[in-house]
């Protein structure tokens, strides 16, 4: 499970957008994503974090594991491992009740736990966006608090 299959997760939004009959600029809109951005993702040119891969499904009303497995970031070992962590993300970014940075702050406490634990920061999906090379090759010498 190397790098991001990005090309196809590009078509897919596109096939989907297209499906729901939206205009780039509509998506882009409903995804809360600047209009370039979303057209760079289509095109295959850049790599969404797990995050705007979540407002991008909310958006075009599929899962967000969906997007994830198009992506690359799931496969079918860590699609149920993540599941909870991802239903868990979609339910904060939808939560009507919290602002924005509200949303984002609990998001990064969260990844803040994960990475204690040990767990990728999408919860499973081996946490490609946030690895930290300064964790390689160490070995446990006790509690670091």
């Amino acid at each position: 499970m190397g790098s991001l299959n990005v090309g196809s997760l590009g078509e897919y939004i596109r096939e989907q957008r297209r499906n729901m009959q939206y205009s780039l600029r509509q998506l882009a809109d409903a995804a809360g994503v600047s209009n370039p951005y979303l057209s760079q993702i289509e095109r295959g040119l850049r790599k969404p974090s797990a995050e705007i891969l979540q407002q991008i499904a909310k958006a075009l009303r599929v899962s967000a594991e969906t997007l994830y497995v198009q992506a690359g970031i799931l496969d079918e070992r860590t699609e149920e491992t993540a599941k909870s962590s991802l239903e868990l993300r979609a339910s904060i970014l939808a939560d009507p009740l919290i602002n924005e940075r509200q949303k984002e702050v609990l998001l990064a406490v969260y990844d803040s736990f994960l990475k204690e634990n040990g767990v990728g920061a999408e919860g499973g999906a081996e946490g490609k966006n946030r690895h930290d090379p300064s964790q390689q090759g160490e070995e446990p010498h006790g509690h670091h608090r």
